[in-house]
């Protein structure tokens, strides 16, 4: 069974998750529960746990700030963040922070579930990579893979490239040659094909407006916005929602 510490101040919203992680069915089990931040650092500087799945907003130590704490004290722990729609925004931040997934409020089983499967896929991975001790060059595909999966799980694709590159502690003018090389297609280009099918789902199943859209995905010129999407998908963003089923 792989260990889980939830760090959240609500009680019922802790409950509401240790019941939601128990529905998957998956081997996991939460070994204990914490109010915030402090009390994390505190709990992990003398026990272990395999994930930490986190609240963003909390008093005395947030969910970010609990992040770069983990990160600062080295420990070897994937941390997941639990945030409301009106904390979307800090949810950026912690994926830029590293965090390894975050899960919308309410959580529902099958969101838990794929965050959870992600997680376990990944271990297999790093733990057959090890045993194979793999070549340089192999390790070099696995990181653009890696990378790739990461921007492919954001609801919102936000990551520039030399965060991208931290990620996998490469240098980024060395990743930019790695990934082109391993996709045919640039960084840059591969982000904005991201968006722009973020944007077309957003388009048919939402009724925000473009601009909203546009802030979304991280465009503040709606104009520009606009212009890249007739680019990629030929038609403008107003044209798509009209011919949308």
């Amino acid at each position: 069974m792989h260990s889980i510490l939830i760090v959240e101040d609500e009680r019922w919203v802790r409950t509401a998750l240790r019941k939601t992680i128990e529905k998957t069915g998956l081997p996991f089990k939460v070994v204990h529960e914490l109010t915030n931040g402090v009390e994390a650092v505190d709990w992990l500087s003398h026990n272990e746990a395999d994930m930490v799945l986190t609240d963003i907003r909390m008093p005395v130590m947030d969910g970010l700030a609990l992040i770069e704490e983990i990160q600062r004290r080295k420990h070897m722990i994937q941390v997941v963040i639990v945030s409301g729609h009106d904390d979307f925004s800090y949810a950026q931040q912690a994926i830029r922070l590293g965090a390894f997934d975050y899960l919308l409020k309410p959580v529902e089983t099958e969101s838990m579930a794929a965050c959870l499967h992600k997680w376990l896929e990944e271990q297999e991975r790093e733990k057959v990579g090890k045993q194979e001790n793999l070549p340089l060059d192999l390790k070099e595909i696995s990181s653009i893979e890696r990378v790739i999966r990461h921007i492919d799980s954001l609801s919102v694709p936000d990551l520039t490239m030399t965060e991208a590159a931290a990620m996998v502690h490469l240098n980024p003018s060395y990743f930019c040659k790695l990934f082109k090389q391993q996709t045919n297609i640039n960084f840059t280009d591969y982000m904005t094909s991201v968006r722009m099918k973020e944007a077309t789902r957003l388009l048919e199943k939402t009724s925000l407006r473009i601009s909203e859209i546009a802030e979304r995905l991280g465009y503040a010129d709606l104009a520009y916005f606009s212009n890249t999407f007739k680019k990629s998908v030929k038609v403008t963003p107003s044209e798509y929602r009209k011919l949308k089923p």
